[in-house]
């Protein structure tokens, strides 16, 4: 079996995490090419897939020069560099794997879906909760009738207090204009997953959602900008940096703040980088709670909540149907299925399958469900469809546009609304 050939375009934590999967399935695919504006992750890429030095482009715009170089790119890119680089690819004929979201733009998701169609290429959305054992499995309960006809869905985005402070408040999620409204850029694949179980159209949505806490109304007094200008409580806040980002095998978290893990590197990131600010006297803009309410074309409602409020960073879900409930918790792996009146409960709990780590195992299955996508389409065998296909993605992705809408015009929002405009704008 010939493997597949890929070009990571934006090499950093995430396109790095998928093309690892070549480690470990290399009959089924190869990394052959990178583009990568910053030295340090364009030469880990290089280091990590073994790539001659004509492989490794600077920029995506260098890449396309080129001349085709793969089957089809991996585009890992901030939020708002992945429409560009993305319509490029579909162009020059490549299938494409895109990091979500699709785009901080409604009608640049309808548009990468509408140039895929056109050019006849694969556009996989990496919602990689769908490929997850723990929905999957609850997925199948639903599918077959468990809890009978489901009526309602309540799920929660627990990111955890310091994931908030780290992605949120200090880091690059922190503004909605330089990436995207938090309930797009952390959320729509909560969107997904709930759009996935309810198994209708949704047609209609409401939220409310504020920045109440992380603001300077709450800093305490006497705090400088940076936590390690002589900052007051320093003993005592949970969000004094230098304990985040300069202690010992500080991991993804200190490597965001400096790539340099030299004691002065991270010194200098500390007294002049976005992650040494108080968290209360940063430039975020994004909301740090919110929730939403969902209506689909099949009656069932959806009711999700997303804050920063919370000790753990994981999943909660309750669906519930007219014969039963299903309570699961994605950190445990566990699945609480109660029939009515039967007076026991079922608990199944997931054994971590080897070889396939992030999101729950879905970061592997997500890059082995593409290959086969990709390698059918390759040997002639017709367009087979992924499970999160641009098509289905649009929709979960209008989903969260509507829940921001919604919140900043405080009103409710049907989603019909943004094909209208789309049409609109056209005509």
């Amino acid at each position: 079996m010939k493997p597949i050939t890929i070009t990571i375009i934006g090499a950093g934590l995430r396109g790095i995490r998928y093309g690892e999967y070549a480690h470990t399935r290399p009959q089924e695919m190869k990394v052959i090419a990178v583009a990568e504006p910053d030295d340090f992750k364009r030469s880990r890429a290089q280091e990590a897939f073994n790539l001659r030095e004509e492989k490794c482009f600077t920029s995506w715009d260098e890449l396309f020069a080129a001349g085709k170089q793969s089957d089809a790119v991996f585009i890992c890119t901030r939020d708002r560099d992945h429409y560009a680089p993305a319509i490029k690819a579909l162009e020059a004929g490549y299938h494409v794997m895109l990091e979500k979201p699709m785009s901080p733009s409604w009608a640049e998701c309808i548009e990468l879906e509408r140039i895929a169609e056109k050019h006849n290429r694969i556009l996989t959305i990496c919602h990689v909760l769908r490929y997850a054992p723990f929905f999957q499995t609850i997925k199948q309960l639903l599918d077959g009738g468990r809890i009978g006809r489901l009526m309602s869905i309540q799920h929660n985005e627990n990111v955890g207090y310091w994931h908030q402070a780290h992605s949120y408040v200090r880091g690059y999620f922190n503004s909605a204009e330089k990436s995207s409204p938090m309930i797009l850029a952390k959320s729509c694949h909560d969107m997904d997953i709930i759009q996935w179980f309810a198994g209708g159209k949704c047609e209609s949505v409401s939220s409310y959602g504020h920045l109440s806490y992380f603001n300077k109304n709450n800093a305490p007094e006497g705090a400088p900008e940076y936590c390690i200008d002589g900052c007051p409580v320093a003993d005592s806040c949970l969000y004094y940096a230098p304990n985040t980002y300069m202690i010992e095998n500080g991991g993804w978290k200190a490597e965001a703040a400096s790539t340099d893990p030299s004691f002065e590197a991270r010194y200098k990131a500390m007294k002049e980088g976005p992650f040494g600010r108080c968290v209360f006297q940063s430039d975020n803009d994004v909301v740090d709670h919110q929730v939403v309410a969902m209506d689909f074309d099949n009656e069932v409602t959806a009711a999700f909540t997303m804050s920063a409020f919370t000790e753990k960073c994981n999943r909660t879900l309750k669906l519930m149907g007219t014969t039963g409930e299903i309570r699961a918790t994605m950190e445990s792996d566990e699945i609480e299925l109660r029939p009515f009146g039967a007076g026991r409960t079922e608990l199944i709990k997931l054994q971590p399958a080897e070889g396939h780590v992030g999101h729950g195992g879905g970061d592997g299955r997500l890059v082995q469900d593409f290959a086969r996508t990709v390698r059918a389409a390759e040997l002639g065998q017709g367009m087979q469809t992924s499970r999160t296909s641009a098509k289905e993605s649009v929709q979960s992705h209008l989903m969260a546009f509507a829940a921001e809408r919604s919140r900043v015009e405080k009103r409710m929002v049907q989603l019909g609304e943004f094909y209208q405009e789309g049409n609109s704008n056209e005509n």
